[in-house]
């Protein structure tokens, strides 16, 4: 491969607080994941998602919007992911430039991904310090400003706002200011969930729909809109089933069934019940995209021509050929369909047929959760044909 595969970091002078937020807040949730078998690896994880210093440098000044966020530690190389990401704050792309700009460019910038990190930081070590930080902050870094109708790897409130519907547990053992806070949190959590599931009062303020009734929020790689809602209605459903609440819409209310039941639609639709009778998830099925805009698996392997191809003899050679692609990539979600469930499986049509990491991530939860159910209720039907015998 003769593109370049220069790296780029971000440091001090080169903030990227999107960036650092992101990685603590997958850090701390694999710490989590690793707790019970690997407890060294979990706690490098922790460390590293917060700081190097005590736990208690992170109740900085950066919590108070009338403090001075600078100088509350005296050695910067001692921060770590999220403290550096708040202590230094910037976008990424205004860092880094036209090497992300022009495909991912942030545009709801970094707070999101800092109150994430806060909110998964105070999930994996249960310390109030975060907590503290996502309730002074709710305004100023807009997690109870905003009214959101899409998730993306961009835009996380939407996510956001539903982790702290689970904090909504606690709600006895909290203070009444944070309890305040967090309801807040939970009304633009429950605007986008009803505005997926069409239930806003609105018309504009819920998402729109194919005609066979495919969440659609833009022609770019729009499946990544419908996995991270799939995801979304997915664990709210759990909640609100454990919880033993409904989700109130200015239409009515849903319980956890209602979520469940149109989160599978979606997911029917994306394995192949919809007009084109297509999977767009590659691999599965009878069907499904066989030019996927995906470099791989668009070239042959080098077992099979051991000849140089540059970045040229590629395009050429690979990219503008009209034939199936030689590589099935199983596994990954294309952008699927336009606002009219049309789909072309041309691999030119990058806005249709581009993969995406971000496209099936969310996926694997659900298919999680829709297996679970499955295998549950293939026991129960098990134990009634026994109870007949």
């Amino acid at each position: 491969m003769t593109t370049s595969r220069q790296a780029y970091k971000i440091d001090a002078e080169h903030p990227g607080s999107e960036v650092a937020g992101e990685t603590a807040a997958a850090m701390a949730a694999a710490s989590m994941v690793f707790q019970g078998i690997n407890p060294h690896y979990s706690h490098v994880l922790l460390h590293h998602a917060q700081e190097v210093r005590s736990l208690h440098a992170i109740d900085h000044p950066a919590i108070s919007a009338s403090s001075n966020r600078k100088g509350f530690i005296d050695d910067p190389s001692a921060l770590q992911l999220f403290a550096f990401g708040d202590e230094h704050r910037g976008k990424y792309d205004d860092s880094i430039g036209v090497a992300v700009k022009s495909y991912y460019p942030s545009v709801s910038g970094y707070a999101d991904e800092l109150l994430w990190a806060a909110l998964w930081l105070h999930r994996a070590t249960g310390r109030e310090e975060y907590l503290d930080y996502v309730i002074r902050n709710a305004d100023d870094l807009n997690g109870t400003t905003w009214a959101i109708s899409e998730f993306s790897w961009d835009i996380k409130y939407a996510e956001l706002l539903s982790l702290s519907q689970l904090l909504m547990e606690k709600g006895k053992d909290l203070q009444a200011e944070k309890k305040t806070v967090l309801e807040q949190y939970r009304s633009k959590a429950e605007h986008y969930l009803c505005s997926c599931l069409n239930m806003n009062g609105d018309d504009g303020a819920n998402v729109h729909r194919t005609p066979a009734g495919l969440l659609f929020v833009r022609h770019w790689n729009n499946m990544q809109y419908v996995a991270g809602a799939v995801f979304l209605l997915t664990v709210y459903s759990d909640y609100l089933a454990a919880s033993n609440q409904r989700l109130h819409c200015p239409r009515g209310s849903l319980g956890s069934g209602d979520l469940l039941a149109f989160a599978k639609s979606q997911v029917d639709y994306i394995l192949g019940a919809n007009p084109a009778g297509l999977s767009y998830l590659v691999g599965h099925g009878a069907r499904y995209p066989t030019r996927v805009h995906h470099r791989a698996a668009s070239s042959v392997s080098y077992k099979a021509d051991k000849s140089f191809v540059g970045c040229a003899q590629g395009y050429d050679r690979w990219y503008c050929r009209r034939g199936e692609n030689p590589n099935v990539l199983v596994g990954a979600l294309v952008g699927g369909p336009d606002d009219m469930d049309e789909f072309s499986d041309a691999r030119g049509n990058h806005m249709q047929t581009e993969a995406c990491t971000y496209n099936t991530a969310p996926m694997v939860g659900v298919f999680a959760k829709l297996g679970e159910l499955e295998g549950r209720h293939g026991r129960t039907q098990q134990q009634k044909t026994s109870s007949y015998k």
